[in-house]
């Protein structure tokens, strides 16, 4: 039995790595849009076909993990930014505002499925221009939902969170430690 990764993060990746999981990266090639509207369906759907893409590649016994992290703001999904310009645009909206990180996981294997997901509120202080160009100019919005990253220069915007700090770097993992278990993964 593997256990294996359906996605190229590397926060994922580090965060798996941190807690001795052994696992092979093999990222699911598909569709990112969803017919969904609500976030939390979005991202559990996202995660339920990310799953069954690398299932689909992988030895029956194989456990696959897969995750897709979204930010919601009054209503609105931001994902990744398709460029700086988006990205600016998406900092300017999260400005000053509180909104919600929602991740969907899942884990399979040989056909049966555990998909849940976690939502984090994020609270962003109010952003001048300088931030936001200043920050453009790292590069690390460009990878991320919601153009921002808090494990990194964006902990700089956070005033504050309600919920799970490592929903908000895509991985909670408390949640995942759960469903392993299900599937006879220990980690601890």
């Amino acid at each position: 039995m593997r256990i294996l990764l359906a996605s190229r993060s590397p926060r994922r990746q580090e965060l798996l790595s941190r807690v001795g999981l052994k696992f092979d990266v093999v990222p699911a090639d598909i569709d990112e849009s969803s017919g969904f509207s609500d976030p939390s369906e979005i991202v559990c759907d996202l995660s339920l076909r990310k799953a069954s893409f690398v299932a689909g590649k992988a030895k029956s016994d194989d456990i696959v993990i897969s995750a897709d992290t979204l930010v919601a703001l009054e209503g609105q999904c931001l994902g990744k930014p398709e460029d700086a310009a988006d990205a600016a645009r998406m900092l300017r909206m999260l400005s000053g505002k509180s909104h919600e990180v929602y991740t969907g996981m899942t884990v399979m294997q040989n056909g049966r499925a555990d998909t849940r997901f976690e939502m984090t509120r994020v609270r962003f202080k109010a952003l001048s221009d300088g931030e936001i160009e200043g920050y453009l100019s790292t590069g690390e919005p460009m990878d991320k939902a919601g153009a921002y990253g808090i494990q990194g220069y964006g902990a700089f915007f956070v005033e504050g969170i309600e919920g799970d700090y490592l929903n908000v770097m895509g991985l909670p993992l408390k949640t995942l430690y759960e469903m392993l278990k299900k599937f006879g993964v220990s980690l601890i």
